[in-house]
């Protein structure tokens, strides 16, 4: 039987794996798509084994599903918590700052996204239409709150929200448009604060708040 810290060690050598697993498997499948990628092509970019692979998550299809949960869990952990009482300058401030920064640091999750809706979100209908669907009625209530409140414009809040995805996901999504434009071969740190700070001036600006 084994002792407590056997038990942490084998629970902390399972969490590095799958992280591991999902790092190289959200590469893959911004390269190659999720029809391209193969459990096994993920596995060499692992540099594990496949069998380890499957013993984690059985198919490409749960690994998939796996990595879009993730992305979906890091944008909802960026804004989830804002309440009426943060006002609507700090709501959109919070909620800029987290999707530039994701986008930033976690672009393939953001490519992958993008790709699943636009190949008609086959693996994510069922959560578009029962928790997203929620979380953005939700959220776009909050919105019509405040402006009921006379605390900002009257501007449309479900659309407000797709602005504000839209435009922070764009530096993920279209990085390589954008680098090729800018001439560069990479972003930099200063690129993040910068769009972070345009951003939020422009809709702040848009909606009274600025």
């Amino acid at each position: 039987m084994k002792n407590n810290k056997e038990i942490k060690k084998t629970g902390n050598i399972r969490i590095q794996s799958q992280h591991k697993i999902m790092i190289a498997a959200s590469t893959e499948f911004v390269l190659q798509g999720f029809k391209g990628a193969t459990v096994q092509s993920i596995a060499d970019r692992a540099g594990l084994p496949k069998a380890n692979i499957l013993y984690y998550f059985k198919n490409k299809e749960n690994i998939y599903h796996a990595v879009l949960e993730h992305t979906l869990q890091m944008w909802d952990e960026g804004i989830g918590d804002i309440t009426p009482e943060d006002g609507p300058k700090a709501a959109i401030e919070k909620f800029i700052d987290a999707k530039v920064r994701m986008s930033f640091k976690h672009p393939e999750s953001s490519k992958i996204y993008a790709m699943e809706i636009i190949q008609g979100a086959q693996h994510l209908k069922d959560f578009a239409r029962t928790y997203q669907r929620k979380w953005v009625r939700e959220k776009a209530q909050l919105f019509q709150q405040w402006i009921d409140n006379g605390e900002m414009r009257d501007v449309d809040p479900i659309h407000l929200i797709f602005l504000i995805w839209s435009s922070t996901q764009h530096y993920a999504d279209f990085e390589t448009q954008i680098l090729t434009i800018m001439n560069r071969a990479d972003y930099e740190d200063e690129d993040v604060e910068h769009v972070i700070a345009f951003l939020t001036d422009m809709i702040l600006r848009g909606c009274g708040l600025n």
